[in-house]
């Protein structure tokens, strides 16, 4: 049985009871998580282990798991090799999974934005990152961009407080819609079953595996740091907090 990735369904749970089931050279996978796996161009969650004595063994980023047979939410828990966790955990050992809230809470921010960008700047995207300080969209695009109005146009949605949703599809049904998919280098987890969408209000559809606010409102105030011209076809945006 795999880790029940409960990020997938609520990005706002910020601990979890949970059982170790794996053990690798860095780190523990868990029976179910709250950790978010670097993916989708958004950073790995941060964050602690506590056993049930009160000993804090902290994680220093979480990855998906590369081990024989893993399923597409197993996660790979790195523990500060520095913290004796190994001579502390086990399979079968109980712990409380408490991630870093502030950082992921960025993330959920950053992240929810950068949909509402794929909006503003209606053009495929061909490269992404997400981190607590910044995010980064690379849009394939030979026309400038003005700063003014895609600062203009990204303050007008988050004004909306538009809801952010989710909702699954399957994987023949994501196949006979290639049009939601608006990333030309992250491709939509197909291979389970079923895809998640990401629903912004009447702003955004999308296929989307990362954390999210529940409406842009909550992304609160942004600003378009600097836009970039990376090559003749591409334009990169960067937005940080105000």
């Amino acid at each position: 049985m795999g880790t029940q990735a409960l990020h997938r369904e609520d990005a706002t749970l910020a601990q979890c009871e949970a059982v170790v089931t794996a053990v690798g050279e860095d780190g523990v996978e868990l029976d179910r998580t709250v950790f978010y796996p670097l993916g989708g161009g958004q950073a790995g969650d941060t964050g602690t282990l506590v056993l049930a004595d009160g000993t804090r063994l902290p994680v220093i980023d979480t990855r998906k798991s590369k081990r024989e047979g893993a399923g597409p939410d197993d996660s790979l828990h790195l523990l500060d090799p520095t913290s004796g966790w190994r001579e502390r955990l086990a399979i079968g050992t109980p712990v409380r999974a408490e991630i870093d809230w502030q950082r992921r809470h960025s993330h959920m921010r950053l992240h929810t934005a950068t949909h509402l960008l794929c909006a503003v700047v209606p053009a495929p995207v061909d490269g992404c990152s997400i981190t607590a300080e910044y995010a980064r969209l690379d849009f394939a695009l030979t026309d400038p961009l003005a700063r003014e109005d895609v600062q203009r146009g990204l303050d007008a949605l988050i004004a909306k407080n538009a809801s952010v949703t989710y909702e699954w599809i399957t994987d023949e049904e994501m196949a006979a819609n290639p049009q939601l998919v608006k990333s030309m280098s992250v491709k939509p987890p197909m291979g389970f079953g079923r895809v998640r969408l990401v629903r912004v209000q009447d702003v955004d559809l999308q296929p989307c595996g990362g954390t999210h606010v529940r409406n842009t409102g909550e992304i609160g105030a942004l600003r378009v740091a600097k836009i970039e011209k990376k090559s003749a076809r591409t334009r990169r945006v960067v937005l940080e907090f105000a």
